[in-house]
């Protein structure tokens, strides 16, 4: 069955506006009886899709998850697969630590780069990337400590491609998608 969209259009006028629409269509394709597979896709296409609209309006060739691997192995051998995406062939293992994305899944933090190619250690699977965002998908154990389930990776075709507006706003998108972790 395919989920229906809110009528909201993506005709904000602002960033914070055009987030907020973003993440209520997020909201409305996500459908908790799918596979994370399934509702990743789907976010990964509205995404790069909505990142192409004003007012955000830029040249996105890459936008997806790396998910965390499930292993009894320890913390320093961890490291993401590649997950549901839209764009080029990507890399498909990142290690913690390694590169934009295992560098966010490392620190569970945001990374916004402006030039993707004075960032050491990044890992370039599209040579056309000029800058990136990386949000970690983060939820909690059952003892309360943050587990890091992936990552969402964003490439941009121009430097300075993302700021703090865009960071916030899809930190908020990135907190609806954790609930389809905590299953």
């Amino acid at each position: 069955m395919s989920p229906s969209l809110p009528t909201t259009e993506l005709s904000a006028t602002s960033k914070p506006e055009f987030y907020a629409a973003v993440k209520a269509q997020i909201a409305a394709v996500l459908d908790p009886t799918l596979t994370q597979t399934a509702n990743l896709a789907n976010v990964s296409s509205v995404l790069f899709y909505a990142l192409t609209d004003a007012p955000v309006s830029r040249k996105i060739n890459w936008c997806g998850f790396y998910l965390t691997e499930k292993t009894a192995e320890t913390s320093a051998k961890r490291r993401m697969v590649l997950g549901p995406f839209q764009g080029r062939v990507a890399c498909t293992v990142i290690p913690f630590g390694r590169g934009v994305c295992g560098t966010a899944a490392a620190t569970a933090e945001t990374v916004v780069v402006a030039d993707v190619h004075s960032f050491k250690g990044h890992i370039a699977c599209d040579s056309a990337s000029e800058s990136e965002i990386v949000v970690p998908i983060l939820t909690k154990d059952a003892s309360g400590s943050v587990v890091v389930e992936g990552v969402l990776d964003i490439d941009c075709l121009e430097q300075n491609g993302f700021d703090a507006v865009d960071k916030e706003g899809l930190e908020a998108i990135v907190a609806v998608i954790a609930d389809i972790f905590k299953a």
